[in-house]
């Protein structure tokens, strides 16, 4: 037993040497998310930057991830780091302006946000977007396992699990958005708000699917409510719809439609209650 314990390190050690070569760094990566998250909303982490610190910052943002990236460049992967981090950085300028319009759609639609500067500090639901936004590059890229780092690392802090698979639109909005799931095929356009746990999923989990539509499409303007439930990749809602709380739906409804669920809610009342007098 003893020998057993000894040699467990040597096994751990190769491990690692193996899994170093081939896969990212889980904690790299988290905390270049960070880094670029605050650096893109300096409010984030109240720094006073001066350009020339905020072009450094940029350099050693783009030397982090080209590094982080590097070890999914072997075995006769078709990644190359330095181009893929080139053509994710080249990208940002144009998300960033997204990312401003999608804080801003934030702001006028909950009457419980004063400003931009709240929604960027303080909601969730827009900080998983950045995210998802970043992660969803990565993946039109081309780069494996990166992506998926990035957006598990935004449901562990949110609560919220968006695939970087997933098509979003312009202006989406997520209020509250704990227990949210949207699949890797899911396709959302413009306009679209969600509340908590909503899941946009496949009709079943079976691994002869990959690479096939198995989550739903939701066209613009389409409001999902608290704990509505849609399946499938052939299941499309169609633009100007309501979606009402704890729907279940796996077909498609036209525009303009409105879905809802019916309980069977029953409330009594107790009318004049009699109260009783305890004798001694």
């Amino acid at each position: 037993m003893s020998e057993i314990i000894d040699s467990f390190p040597g096994r751990l050690y190769k491990m690692s040497q193996y899994l170093s070569k081939q896969v990212p760094s889980q904690v790299r990566t988290r905390q270049f998310v960070d880094q670029l998250v605050n650096t893109l909303f300096l409010m984030r982490d109240n720094q006073e930057m001066s350009l020339r610190q905020i072009e450094a910052k940029w350099e050693w943002l783009q030397t982090e991830l080209q590094a982080i990236l590097t070890p999914l460049c072997g075995g006769g992967e078709a990644l190359c780091a330095q181009e893929a981090t080139a053509q994710f950085f080249q990208e940002l300028p144009v998300l960033y302006a997204q990312l401003l319009k999608d804080a801003d759609y934030y702001a006028q639609s909950d009457p419980a946000a004063s400003s931009r500067e709240e929604v960027i500090l303080c909601y969730p639901g827009f900080y998983v977007l950045v995210i998802y936004r970043m992660a969803h590059i990565l993946h039109q890229i081309g780069v494996p396992l990166v992506p998926r780092v990035m957006s598990e690392y935004a449901h562990s802090q949110t609560g919220i699990e968006i695939h970087p698979g997933a098509t979003i639109g312009r202006n989406f909005y997520i209020d509250h958005g704990t227990g949210i799931v949207i699949g890797e095929t899911a396709v959302i356009g413009s306009d679209v708000k969600l509340y908590q746990g909503v899941t946009l999923g496949a009709t079943y989990v079976d691994k002869t699917l990959r690479g096939t539509k198995r989550h739903p499409t939701i066209e613009d303007h389409v409001i999902i409510y608290s704990g509505a439930t849609i399946l499938g990749g052939d299941t499309v809602v169609g633009h100007h719809t309501v979606i009402g709380g704890n729907a279940w739906l796996t077909e498609s409804v036209p525009p303009y439609s409105t879905v809802y669920h019916k309980p069977d809610i029953r409330i009594k009342e107790n009318n004049n209650p009699v109260s009783e007098q305890v004798r001694p």
